[in-house]
C-alpha cells in the first residue's frame, strides 16, 4: 500500500469515527445510533493536530482532503451539539 493511500485511510477513519460519535451514522457491529460529542470532538482535534503537524509534508490533494473534511466535521459538530 502506498504511503498517501495509508494517510488517506487514516484521515477518513478518524472522520468516520467522528460522524459515528455525532450520531449521524450507526455504530459498526451494533447498527445502533448514539451520540457522544466528547469523542467526536476528540477525533476532530486529532485531525486538526495532524493538519498542523504535517504542514508542508502533504500533497496538495491530501491537504485539501484533510482541510475539507475538518471544515465539514466542524459544521456537523456544531449541529450535533444542539
Amino acid at each position: 500500500m502506498q504511503e498517501h493511500s495509508t494517510f488517506s485511510i487514516l484521515i477518513l477513519s478518524l472522520g468516520n469515527a467522528a460522524l459515528v460519535a455525532m450520531g449521524l451514522y450507526p455504530t459498526p457491529g451494533t447498527n445502533t445510533y448514539s451520540k457522544d460529542t466528547e469523542t467526536a470532538h476528540l477525533n476532530i482535534e486529532i485531525l486538526d493536530t495532524l493538519l498542523k503537524k504535517t504542514k508542508g509534508n502533504l500533497t496538495a490533494a491530501e491537504e485539501e482532503m484533510l482541510s475539507s473534511l475538518l471544515y465539514d466535521l466542524r459544521l456537523k459538530y456544531v449541529e450535533a451539539r444542539k
